[in-house]
């Protein structure tokens, strides 16, 4: 009986066992989705800026959202302040436009970074600007929309 008791448990327990190449394809298909959602969420985010719709672009920013900018000595704290600074910033621009190169995306549950190169250009208090940079930002899912919690730029 303690024979067939053995044989029964490790049938049981290499059943169960998937090999790891197959988890992790399993894996890697289900976040595909999420990876573009990301993207998709983020050419969202600079198409509000670029419509001027702060409203808009307020929708995809979370409460906590914390920023180290571009040029930026200290962190930028809270959702009201990154709203605030992009309301003026786009009140004083014109004719903005930001592109994203080479995304690489890591979805881990309900949090998400993508790193990207960005080229941007546009007009703002009457001079003309145009930047490359690099960049990586931080999303959190919360009632089923990508939300972006962090910041994080950097010029080249």
């Amino acid at each position: 009986m303690r024979f067939f008791t053995s044989i029964a448990l490790l049938i049981l327990i290499v059943s169960g066992c998937k090999p790891e190449t197959e988890n992790l394809v399993k894996t890697q298909l289900n976040t595909e989705p999420e990876k573009e959602a990301i993207k998709s969420t983020l050419v969202a985010m600079w198409d509000a800026i670029e419509q001027g719709d702060v409203e808009r672009y307020a929708t995809y920013v979370h409460p906590d959202f914390t920023q180290f900018g571009e040029t930026d000595s200290i962190l930028s704290v809270g959702k009201e302040t990154e709203v605030k600074g992009v309301a003026a910033w786009v009140k004083d621009s014109e004719g903005i436009h930001t592109e994203m190169d080479e995304p690489l995306v890591t979805v881990k549950g309900d949090v998400a970074w993508i790193t990207y190169y960005w080229r941007d250009y546009g007009i703002t208090n009457g001079e003309p600007f145009n930047s490359r940079g690099k960049s990586t930002r931080i999303f959190v899912k919360e009632s089923g929309k990508w939300l972006c919690i962090h910041g994080h730029y950097t010029l080249l």
